[in-house]
């Protein structure tokens, strides 16, 4: 027979793995969106298909355009970089979609090095001159934890998302969720 205190030990163990379950399916964790931009954004790459954007970074570029053309954005710099023997980055996709949609090319800046959200952030960081204040412009679901990998890295940043698609994808939700714990338990590595 089991002692009555085994049980109440468990007790902590099993609050923390309710709590743990409902964050990661519950259904949204938003960042606040920024009522007015900063004059510069920083557009977080997604993938890109043969030179044109995924429908993913396309509503993110559409956004920032929506920003641009709003007034008060006097830069954007777009970016991500490319997969090994792919001609293009995502950041020269992105610029090109933008200056096809009547953004000037002096307002635009491809970062075109990264792979991931901690190397787009600390390579837009490095591209601009210090303490330039940004908006992040991402989707819905990966906007918490950019934000916090871009205040963890000392930028100047607010957030204003982009709409995820009609039909988001699971397993990506998830993984923003449980990539936005893992960043929250042990924090950024170099």
């Amino acid at each position: 027979m089991r002692a009555r205190g085994s049980t109440l030990s468990l007790l902590p163990v099993m609050i923390i793995a309710v709590l743990a379950a409902s964050f990661v399916l519950s259904s949204g964790l938003r960042a606040p969106r920024a009522v007015t931009p900063h004059p510069t954004l920083v557009v977080l790459g997604a993938a890109q298909y043969a030179g044109r954007p995924s429908p993913a970074f396309e509503r993110r570029l559409i956004h920032a355009l929506r920003l641009y053309r709003a007034g008060g954005v006097e830069r954007i710099v777009v970016t991500g970089g490319r997969r090994p023997g792919d001609p293009y980055s995502e950041g020269e996709v992105g610029v090109t979609f933008l200056a096809f949609h009547g953004v000037p090319a002096q307002a635009l800046l491809a970062e075109t090095r990264s792979r991931t959200t901690i190397e787009n952030l600390r390579n837009a960081r490095t591209s601009l001159p210090p303490q330039t204040p940004v908006t992040l412009v991402t989707d819905e679901a990966h906007t918490p934890r950019a934000l916090a990998l871009a205040r963890a890295l000392g930028l100047d940043a607010n957030a204003n998302a982009s709409p995820l698609g009609a039909r988001p994808d699971l397993r990506y939700l998830l993984r923003e969720k449980l990539a936005l714990v893992a960043y929250a338990l042990i924090g950024i590595r170099a």
